[in-house]
């Protein structure tokens, strides 16, 4: 474990913005962060994960910590199910590549998204009709102030859409340092009717389904619609899907009969934000090294010299643009920092 100053976060943010932290140190194992946390004041750290879900706006004033606990483990099985724990620093796709190897069911249609494991929770990460909180058991976090571990129940975290009890009641004030979900062994329920996993997997003349095959349908989807982040800067989605009420619904789709929509009860109605954006007229945009994808305008990009200011902007101006036209506020997806 070793402290730099002015350290370069350009490798460990996907959007590839060259920002310094102040401090930087990389975390193995939960007594090293129990005593970084003795020594530095809680407000005076932040804490880095995958770089997945970030968008640096500046250079950081604080002691930065990677978190890169490593290590899975089963906790219990039966005939039927697996009890799975992953360390917070566990790439998430290398996570959910794992358990299909092993034939453990359920991640499956979560492929291909980027970050670690310890910031799953956070975001309630989800895709394709699965999120997050459909297999999720319980977590290990670490309280900033007490040093105290603590274990989190599923009701505990209060899972929304993206949305959990960290980002909101309990924000800064804990460390997930690991990650427990039930999986199945055998009998899996697939999830094939979200977006157009059917139709890749016809595409891959596969008939009845593994696992495997789910989620490399589900990989070859991602790969076509979303540009990889090591080949251009981004965040994945940058705003969440807004959900709307009935009136609100109506009013839209009188005047854009052509909107899309998914039905999620008698009052609630979500509507993609990707398709708000692309008939807004922002996909493709740029403006200089910012800009809005070619193929997924729910995807920012940075071309290769921009700012997180820069990004920041856009979204703002992308964010004015939808409720000026749809009265319909976006909420990003993303944590400005």
């Amino acid at each position: 474990m070793e402290l730099t100053r002015n350290h370069s976060l350009k490798n460990l943010n996907t959007f590839g913005f060259n920002v310094k932290a102040k401090q930087y140190l990389a975390v193995e194992n939960e007594e090293n962060l129990k005593n970084i946390l003795k020594k530095t004041y809680a407000d005076e750290i932040f804490v880095l994960g995958g770089g997945s879900n970030i968008l640096l706006t500046g250079d950081l004033d604080f002691t930065v910590l990677h978190i890169n606990l490593k290590g899975i483990s089963v906790v219990n099985e039966s005939q039927d199910t697996v009890i799975i724990k992953a360390k917070a620093g566990e790439n998430w796709h290398d996570f959910v590549q794992y358990c299909i190897a092993k034939d453990y069911g359920g991640l499956e249609n979560l492929s291909l998204i980027p970050g670690n494991v310890g910031t799953a929770p956070i975001q309630n990460i989800g895709a394709y009709g699965v999120e997050l909180q459909d297999y999720f058991v319980e977590c290990e976090a670490i309280n900033r102030q007490t040093l105290e571990t603590k274990t989190f129940t599923k009701e505990e975290c209060n899972f929304g859409y993206r949305n959990s009890v960290f980002k909101n009641e309990l924000k800064n004030q804990y460390i997930i340092t690991s990650v427990t979900f039930r999986l199945t062994k055998k009998l899996h329920q697939l999830h094939l009717n979200y977006g157009s996993i059917s139709q890749k997997l016809a595409e891959m003349n596969v008939e009845h389904p593994t696992i495997k095959e789910v989620a490399e349908a589900v990989i070859k989807i991602r790969q076509e619609k979303l540009p990889d982040p090591k080949q251009l800067g981004n965040s994945g989605s940058f705003f969440k899907n807004p959900i709307i009420d009935k009136k609100a619904f109506e009013q839209l789709t009188e005047k854009f009969p052509e909107a899309k929509y998914y039905k999620i009860s008698e009052n609630q109605y979500k509507i993609p934000a990707g398709w708000l954006i692309d008939h807004a007229g922002f996909k493709g945009f740029r403006k200089n090294d910012a800009g809005v994808h070619k193929r997924q305008a729910l995807v920012l990009v940075n071309y290769g010299n921009a700012t997180g200011k820069e990004i920041l902007e856009l979204a703002n101006k992308i964010k004015s643009t939808i409720k000026e036209t749809y009265a319909i506020d976006l909420e990003m997806e993303v944590n400005v920092i």
